[in-house]
């Protein structure tokens, strides 16, 4: 398996050495950013109790001696802590009463300017994924695809796994920034996605056309091809916006 960084998962099993304590710093840093940005996100909501530490490595593709230096230095920073005989708890004050928030949308034009957002951090977002992607990032938008692909021979639109396939994206971009934007844009994305969806529900090949670049981006990013993944996007992301406003934006100039 190969880490995001291009380095082996298994490398902190090797023999003792530089190289390899190297590579297991880096590794214990990757799984305390994941950790941290799943507390801050409200995955792990305060005095939650997070998972073990053999189900966080099976998760996060490591071993269990880098899961539990991260979570030590979570616990230094206290943002969990520890109950004997129960596990590790989010402390209170470890997930942030303040978050990142944008206005509702009220009006079509804030639709457009969601658009012109996203198309600002999305591409980015599957270039950087492409580059960095990992075996679970990978599945884990594979397991979108699939449910969208399954909603297509229906000929649905399903708006919850459009998201989560955008959102695996940035995940697997390795860079909280672009996940926590758009889990603050998520009320925003769904009412644009959801009037996307409608307006493909005519002609079947629509829906089938909007998988297609779907699926161009997964593979994309599954293969390597950052340029690849970040144009793909772009022109999907266009793509939904041309559709939904039928060629023909708002000119939002003062």
């Amino acid at each position: 398996m190969v880490e995001a960084n291009g380095e082996s998962l298994n490398a902190e099993a090797g023999p003792p050495g530089k190289p390899e304590r190297g590579k297991a710093v880096k590794l214990v840093d990757r799984v305390f950013d994941q950790l941290l940005e799943r507390i801050r996100g409200g995955n792990y909501p305060p005095d939650s109790r997070l998972p073990g530490e053999h189900e966080l490595a099976s998760m996060l593709g490591v071993s269990r001696p880098i899961v539990r230096d991260a979570l030590a230095r979570l616990r230094d920073q206290g943002i969990v802590y520890a109950r004997q005989g129960a596990g590790t708890f989010v402390s209170a004050h470890g997930s942030p009463t303040t978050q990142l928030a944008y206005s509702p949308v009220k009006t079509i034009a804030d639709i457009q300017r969601c658009y012109e957002f996203r198309l600002t951090i999305e591409p980015a977002a599957a270039y950087f994924a492409a580059k960095r992607r990992n075996e679970q990032a990978i599945q884990k938008i594979a397991s979108a695809l699939a449910d969208l692909r399954e909603a297509t021979s229906h000929q649905l639109h399903r708006t919850d796994a459009d998201f989560i396939f955008h959102r695996a994206v940035t995940e697997a971009a390795n860079n909280h920034y672009y996940t926590a934007s758009i889990d603050a844009l998520k009320a925003h994305i769904a009412v644009g996605m959801h009037l996307h969806g409608l307006s493909l529900l005519g002609p079947r090949q629509g829906l089938e056309q909007v998988y297609e670049e779907h699926n161009a981006i997964y593979k994309a990013i599954a293969d390597g091809r950052a340029d690849d993944a970040q144009r793909l996007m772009k022109a999907h992301l266009e793509g939904s916006r041309d559709r939904l406003f039928e060629g023909r934006v708002l000119d939002l100039s003062f």
